[in-house]
């Protein structure tokens, strides 16, 4: 599979994205999931950990938190 200079991209900050992530820097990671979509607008994984970002910037995770993400609603 030849993946474009394009996905390159998107995954470059996807990756970057999910590092800052697990390291509970939320705001700094949806940025990074952001810039991926600035590029790659349809790219599903980055919108759904800008979701997850958002939720966890308003109410962050407990400190022993494992990098589990825990639904609210069904």
């Amino acid at each position: 599979m030849i993946v474009s200079d394009k996905m390159k991209s998107v995954i470059v900050h996807y990756n970057q994205g999910l590092t800052l992530y697990k390291s509970r820097k939320f705001a700094e990671a949806k940025e990074e999931f952001k810039k991926g979509l600035a590029i790659h607008p349809e790219d599903g994984p980055s919108k759904l950990y800008i979701e997850r970002c958002d939720d966890y910037i308003a109410d962050p995770p407990p400190e022993d938190w494992d990098g589990v993400y825990n639904m609210k609603t069904k």
